[in-house]
């Protein structure tokens, strides 16, 4: 019966190959699907825009007498390669903001990405190429979580949609760091396919995700408390979805409070990550009264226009989340993003380093994908190819002119 099926798909004067059978007309049909599916084009999408990115790091860089692998692990790069290589236990030489002996301060780094170069390094490749493989990695599984959230927020037009979201993300101020030794790749990615799984009502991948996202940087305290909320809020509702929704709710939480609490112990402190945050890198939660005081002071001065920028920026994602209210973005991204923002701005330390720090806010950039896919081909193309020069500069410029912006 089946084989009388798979005979009706071909045309009446279809040539029959010798040798030729179902397994061939499977991997065609495969090959088929593959061709029109977007996943591969935002793989693609993605790597030309970060390759693109990181050449013109590369050229400034050059410019300035630095090697493109010495900023590709810079500045808190070399605390993940040091972890991978020598452990937590076992780190030389660590100190804190003031150039004080501080044996707790390898505590402030956040075990998953470290554990995942690891892993990559068993297989005989050196530091840091495993610790960029991994991050190439995980941004092509972000790039095909953000095509399922297009379709989410645009049934209509949702591949395009997803498409843009790739090239405006791949493509943002300071993204260089998707390509860089750093955790953000590895977090956005479980953080995108978290939020994928509340939005498809998949409970337990959605708490999975968050649990691994909560293994990788602090900002996982604001994707926990989303789909948590959404979970409880589908239990409330929904008694088919009750048991899945709890059990998500469960899990989520359970890598950054296990970390957490893994650090209280350890400092013999309930605030063990926040002390070691604050005596390392002079970084504590301010309700944003440096931030307010240094956009004051960058707005109103004689500032560089990196630094202009940078506050522009920031009050644009500040503007950007309000249109995602107004156009009725699901609010379990807007509330993820506008979560990230608060935590972001409210953290006093670095006010260079603010853009990066918002760099997982990816829903605040869902009106502007929306309103492109909207418009005709050129014009969408023209404007985004335009946001990618932007942050490939800004990324660049901060890897090798500007300090501390990362």
């Amino acid at each position: 019966m089946l084989r009388e099926v798979d005979d009706l798909d071909q045309p009446a004067d279809a040539t029959v190959v010798p040798g030729s059978g179902r397994p061939a007309r499977v991997v065609e049909r495969l090959l088929d699907r593959l061709a029109w599916s977007p996943y591969p084009k935002a793989i693609v999408l993605y790597l030309v825009i970060r390759t693109a990115s990181v050449q013109l790091l590369d050229l400034l860089a050059a410019q300035r007498g630095m090697t493109l692998s010495d900023r590709l692990t810079a500045w808190d790069g070399q605390w993940y390669l040091r972890l991978a290589v020598h452990g937590y236990a076992d780190l030389p030489g660590t100190l804190d903001a003031a150039r004080q002996p501080y044996s707790d301060a390898p505590m402030a780094f956040f075990p998953l990405y470290p554990k995942f170069v690891e892993a990559v390094m068993w297989l005989g490749v050196d530091v840091v190429s495993a610790a960029l493989t991994v991050s190439v990695l995980a941004g092509l599984v972000l790039a095909c979580g953000l095509i399922r959230i297009g379709r989410a927020v645009s049934s209509d037009r949702g591949d395009r949609t997803g498409l843009l979201l790739v090239a405006l993300w791949a493509g943002a101020p300071m993204a260089i760091v998707f390509s860089m030794a750093y955790t953000e790749a590895v977090f956005c990615a479980f953080a995108v396919w978290a939020l994928v799984g509340v939005l498809e009502r998949r409970w337990v991948p959605a708490g999975l995700c968050a649990f691994a996202a909560g293994l990788s940087r602090s900002t996982a305290v604001v994707l926990v408390a989303v789909v948590v909320i959404a979970a409880l809020v589908a239990a409330f509702r929904r008694a088919e979805e009750r048991r899945p929704a709890l059990l998500g709710a469960v899990v989520a939480p359970l890598g950054v409070v296990g970390y957490l609490g893994f650090v209280a112990y350890r400092t013999g402190s309930w605030t063990g990550w926040q002390d070691i945050e604050l005596r390392g890198w002079n970084t504590e939660f301010d309700f944003g009264v440096e931030t307010w005081e240094s956009v004051l002071a960058r707005l109103t001065a004689d500032e560089s226009v990196f630094s202009t920028l940078t506050v522009l920026l920031l009050l644009g994602a500040v503007a950007l989340v309000v249109v995602a209210v107004c156009t009725r973005v699901p609010w379990p991204l807007t509330l993820y993003g506008l979560g990230v923002l608060l935590l972001a701005i409210g953290t006093r330390g670095l006010p260079d380093a603010k853009i990066r720090f918002i760099l997982p806010a990816f829903p605040v950039l869902i009106p502007i994908a929306v309103g492109l896919s909207k418009r005709r081909t050129g014009t969408a193309v023209a404007a985004s190819v335009a946001w990618v020069v932007l942050g490939a500069w800004f990324s660049a410029h901060a890897l090798t002119a500007w300090r501390y912006a990362i």
